[in-house]
């Protein structure tokens, strides 16, 4: 089920209802959380791309390292 292009959480949607909620409050909750958990995730994602990008600038740092002396004998 999806609410305004949101996968809804259908377990708290379930249980909501269950406990005798009706259907729009039972929606707004399960949506509710599903914005915040979709919201949890964008911002672990932004956090390992700027992990990523330190990543890579220090596996460039050490090849460079390795490569100069290599060149160097070379010529």
């Amino acid at each position: 089920m999806y609410i305004w292009g949101l996968p809804l959480i259908i377990e708290v949607y379930t249980a909501v209802r269950k406990a005798g909620v009706p259907e729009q409050e039972a929606q707004d909750t399960a949506e509710a959380l599903t914005k915040a958990d979709i919201g949890k995730v964008e911002k672990q994602i932004i956090e390992i791309n700027g992990e990523i990008k330190v990543i890579k600038w220090m596996i460039g740092l050490v090849i460079v390292i390795n490569v100069i002396p290599f060149l160097k004998g070379i010529f």
